[in-house]
């Protein structure tokens, strides 16, 4: 059989380190899957929804430290990759489209399934381009891998069906794409100006994040020189949290007070490695420095003393040299000491009595992070699931976290545990799931069992969209369409051919979890908990109170005072 451009296609793959490639069949796709099967080398992971696929391979790529790929098949098809690719993009993930196309020449006749990719997919890559010769290939993929690798974002290849079947005599390159590490420091002029306002900084907080991974040592050496707090963003927790004795927890809408309280009473804040968006929870007063590896991010979310383009870890060890100050203990104490007390009124709402229902979420993510392995990977839908994962699950250096914490979207906590389980199959894997969020992907359930993936889905069952129950109060609405009617999920499971587990009585769970991380295969249990569970901000503000003193009043005079009392039992006596 001739060589096609989909064989060209795959063997680049192939000589880039792909073994998966996540999507849906369909007869554009026709001629890639049909190299895929001729091939014999690359797994064809087949979802149920395509936005699964783009999540899947994002965790894929991120664990196996390359890129990953997924595919979809013309118009609607590869349409539904967008939330998941968008996921990935602002996530900076490497991960390689396959957006398979109408035939070449019916482009432009409004042919059936007719979209125009190469401008659907601009705004969530860095690059999209359309196959329209056999001469473009492997050229083409190997473009694309590379954009993807060197940007860190999604690449998106076009390919209509009819190109993808015809004979291409090219070859591919022994290197399909080309990873470099290079130095990234700022200057040494920079670095003495960042120097002077540290070593004249009298109470002194970092804020670091998720571009902080791989410097642990260094911002652990960096607190102790400069005695100073460190406050964590949310991406940066499974890179920074464990052996810290200079952390005080997260500030933001999730975070704790003790970092919300180290940021405002600093005199100097550095920001490294960290977007962090919310302007509100930034100090008024204090000199702000950042360093970021991206200069196009500095001084996008407050107003800059000094911004600096660098890779943390290098910037530190050449940051170093120019400390010369010695600096007073008493900012590092009062907020580790602050801290240690948020950190003990926490753990006092992670508890539970036998009988007494409904189950706190604290106490159910306290036990599943006691209970987990040592090197388990969890994902967290968004929501009061990204909640409860920053307060209540512990890292420690081999633990990994995954959620949707740049794009925010629902459901993505599922489709990431199906990468990471076909990424690393002997890991244990845990998807801390909404109740909203799975049942809007649920059919996926049946990609767990098809492909006999061990993951444990914990469904966070309270009936309803908390997290924006949450929001209407503060605002000062009624809950309106949050509410959920819910099936017996673990029933749902038993049905797809997976393990079912409900839990209603708190003196049940650890049992109920045990037994599900110890299940050998994918297990669904379902947690009914508490609805009314309330997940307050470090800071209450005037808008927020009075909001919130509006929701009370407006459920008074609708008829629904019990809920007032149900809140009140709910989170006043555990």
């Amino acid at each position: 059989m001739a060589q096609t451009v989909a064989d060209l296609l795959i063997d680049s793959l192939l000589k880039a380190g792909i073994k998966r490639i996540y999507g849906i069949v369909g007869d554009s796709l026709n001629a890639v899957l049909d190299s895929v099967r001729r091939s014999g080398k690359i797994e064809w992971i087949g979802v149920r929804h395509e936005e699964v696929a783009a999540f899947a391979a994002g965790t894929d790529a991120v664990l196996s430290n390359s890129i990953a790929v997924c595919a979809g098949s013309s118009g609607p098809g590869n349409l539904h990759l967008i939330n998941g690719l968008y996921d990935c993009h602002r996530s900076r993930i490497p991960v390689l489209a396959i957006a398979a196309h109408i035939p070449s020449n019916e482009i432009g006749s409004e042919y059936f399934q007719q979209t125009h990719p190469e401008h659907l997919f601009k705004e969530c890559s860095h690059f999209v381009e359309v196959l329209t010769r056999t001469e473009q290939m492997p050229r083409m993929v190997t473009i694309a891998m590379q954009h993807a690798i060197a940007k860190k974002g999604v690449s998106v290849l076009v390919l209509p069906g009819d190109v993808a079947a015809l004979s291409d005599h090219e070859s591919t390159p022994k290197q399909v794409f080309h990873i470099t590490n290079p130095v990234v420091r700022p200057s040494d002029e920079e670095l003495k100006k960042l120097a002077e306002y540290l070593n004249n900084g009298k109470k002194i907080t970092l804020l670091c994040g998720a571009g902080c991974e791989g410097a642990h040592k260094q911002l652990m050496d960096l607190c102790d020189r400069l005695k100073s707090p460190m406050v964590i963003a949310l991406r940066g927790k499974e890179h920074l949290e464990y052996d810290n004795p200079y952390s005080v927890g997260l500030t933001g809408l999730i975070g704790y007070s003790s970092g919300f309280h180290a940021m405002m009473e600093a005199d100097v804040l550095l920001m490294l490695g960290t977007d962090f968006p919310y302007r509100q929870f930034f100090p008024k007063d204090a000199e702000i420095l950042q360093v970021d590896i991206r200069a196009e991010h500095l001084g996008r979310r407050a107003d800059l003393t000094l911004g600096l383009c660098g890779d943390v870890k290098h910037t530190i060890e050449a940051l170093f040299p120019y400390l010369t100050k010695e600096h007073k203990s008493k900012h590092l104490e009062k907020h580790v000491t602050h801290y240690k007390e948020v950190r003990k009124g926490l753990d006092k709402l992670a508890i539970g009595k036998p009988g007494k229902k409904p189950i706190h979420p604290q106490y159910l993510t306290k036990i599943l992070s006691d209970l987990a392995s040592e090197d388990a990977i969890f994902t967290c839908d968004v929501g009061t699931l990204t909640l409860w994962a920053a307060r209540y699950l512990e890292m420690n250096g081999k633990r990994r976290l995954f959620g949707s914490f740049n794009h925010g979207t629902m459901a993505n906590a599922m489709p990431q545990a199906i990468g990471a389980q076909c990424t690393d199959p002997k890991r244990q894997v845990i998807s801390l799931s909404g109740d909203g969020g799975l049942s809007m992907l649920m059919g996926d359930l049946l990609t767990i069992q098809q492909h006999k993936l061990p993951v444990k889905v914990v469904v966070f069952n309270n009936s309803s969209l908390s997290f924006v129950e949450l929001e209407m109060k503060a605002a000062g609405y009624l809950e309106t369409g949050t509410e959920l009617q819910n099936p017996n999920l673990a029933t749902v499971a038993e049905g797809m051919g997976i393990k079912g587990i409900r839990v209603e009585d708190p003196g049940e769970l650890e049992a109920a979890v045990k037994l599900a991380l110890d299940y050998d295969g994918p297990v669904l249990l379902d947690v009914i908990v508490n609805r009314q569970e309330l997940a307050l901000p470090p800071r209450i503000n005037f808008e927020q109170t009075h909001g919130f003193t509006l929701w009370m009043l407006k459920a008074v005079l609708n008829g629904e005072g019990d809920t007032l009392v149900d809140l009140a039992k709910s989170n006043l006596f555990r």
